[in-house]
């Protein structure tokens, strides 16, 4: 019986009387989707056979096999010939029945001691390390590209915003470096979410552990774990890390997102802030003249599908009781969607973030309406001795008095400002520059091209 099971490739013994449907198959294969985790699941079982070696479960003349056999499937999966079975449901079972077709009774002896469900949570977690290494890296390079863009520009007067007004005047540089602090953040909350991913599953088994003499943590030792998942219940049915992957992953995104957002509005012909590398635009079907931010705008609407695998992967833990549930095949396809569309999304904007043109003349004009430096004035006030709320009240005569005149508070007379407090002198217009204003802001976190260019120092100095 077990000749015939393995000539038909089925997955399953002779525990059911009838084979399993064309279209349950199709529906509960994984293979096609979970293959991506080959290279770790052959790595998670060279570390589980060495053990068994070790330990006298297995010969070493089976381990010498198995090392064998998973070298040329290996080698096979590298160079595209591995042929994956639809029967076989999953990436763990067509390796095994491929190892037992090049090595024989080895190759059966390989699952002792372990489940497919320690097995598929081990195969997730290593793969889930090098995507989060990776992200950690690609976070380390838009940082890098974003500190070159704003050094360009930590001089260049933008107006600040604060509800889409104009608030205050900034620096671009110091406006980018916003940026480059949420991406920083992102870095930690990736590094600590790996923290809880680097815990070896495999020895729990299926739930409960196995009867043989195993060595947990010369398995994680070999893999590189930190430490082994301390309840073999909780090991096979855990995917917390999964979930805060996507977590912080969605944040990451929301990121992007509201730097997209920015991208799209500042590159409009009505704004014209910046202008973005042709290789990152398109044109238009009917209209010859356009030029689309299609990168920002794709990116943005990305995020939203960051976030529904969060959701999904919330939505498929919440009912599950202890421990493994089919259910868990599931988690696969949004977390794999989630590294996929980040990864790509950080890469190419660490490129964009090279490619972005900025338009001096454009943000100093907008930077010029709005009476940017209204708050200068009342500083200045309060400075010579006003309470800050009748320096507030002062000012907001003033500016009600340029609206009416269509000007600036810069283009008001000596006099004209005097009449909203006998406290200005011939100093207020030293103020009311856009440079002077940026410039007074001199202190840790704030405009002034001196703690621009401090900060540029310091994160450049976190990042070597």
């Amino acid at each position: 019986m077990t000749d015939q099971f393995a000539k038909k490739g089925e997955a399953w013994s002779a525990r059911f009387s009838e084979p399993v449907s064309d279209l349950v198959k199709r529906y509960t294969a994984s293979v096609f989707f979970d293959n991506r985790l080959a290279q770790v699941d052959i790595q998670g079982s060279l570390a589980h056979a060495e053990m068994l070696a070790h330990q006298g479960i297995i010969s070493a003349a089976d381990y010498a096999d198995i090392q064998r056999g998973m070298a040329q499937i290996k080698g096979e999966i590298d160079a595209g010939k591995f042929e994956w079975l639809l029967d076989l449901e999953d990436v763990h079972l067509n390796i095994e029945k491929r190892l037992t077709e090049l090595v024989g009774d080895a190759g059966k002896r390989l699952h002792t001691g372990r489940s497919r469900n320690d097995q598929v949570a081990t195969d997730i977690r290593l793969y889930m390390r090098g995507a989060v290494d990776d992200i950690i890296g690609l976070l380390r390079e838009l940082r890098l590209s974003l500190l070159d863009l704003a050094e360009q520009h930590a001089d260049t007067i933008l107006p600040g915003f604060t509800h889409m007004q104009v608030a205050q005047p900034i620096t671009f540089g110091h406006h980018v470096l916003a940026y480059v602090e949420m991406f920083g953040r992102d870095a930690e909350r990736m590094a600590d979410a790996r923290k809880r991913i680097n815990r070896l599953p495999l020895g729990a088994a299926a739930l409960a552990g196995t009867t043989f003499p195993i060595d947990r943590l010369r398995v994680a030792k070999t893999l590189g774990f930190d430490d082994v998942c301390r309840n073999s219940l909780d090991a096979v049915s855990d995917r917390d890390f999964a979930i805060e992957f996507c977590a912080a992953a969605a944040l990451v995104m929301t990121h992007i997102s509201r730097m997209s957002e920015e991208l799209v509005i500042w590159m409009s012909p009505r704004v014209g802030f910046i202008d973005i590398a042709d290789r990152f635009c398109t044109g238009s079907s009917i209209m010859p003249q356009k030029k689309n931010p299609d990168v920002p705008e794709l990116a943005r609407g990305k995020t939203g599908r960051v976030n529904g695998n969060l959701v999904s992967l919330l939505t498929l833990m919440k009912g599950q009781p202890l421990a493994y549930n089919k259910d868990n095949q599931e988690d696969k396809e949004p977390l794999f969607d989630t590294v996929d569309t980040l990864t790509d999304t950080l890469r190419i904007f660490a490129d964009m973030a090279r490619g972005i043109n900025v338009k001096p003349e454009a943000m100093r004009a907008a930077a010029l309406q709005g009476y940017a430096t209204a708050t200068d004035l009342a500083d200045y006030l309060v400075k010579k001795g006003l309470p800050f709320r009748d320096a507030h009240e002062a000012v907001a005569h003033a500016v009600r008095t340029c609206v009416d005149k269509g000007c600036d508070l810069a283009d008001l007379s000596l006099d004209e400002l005097r009449a909203f407090s006998p406290l200005v002198g011939e100093d207020v217009f030293e103020v009311l520059t856009l440079e002077g204003s940026v410039a007074a802001r001199d202190h840790i976190g704030g405009t002034a091209p001196k703690q621009v260019r401090a900060a540029i120092a310091h994160i450049r100095n976190e990042l070597k």
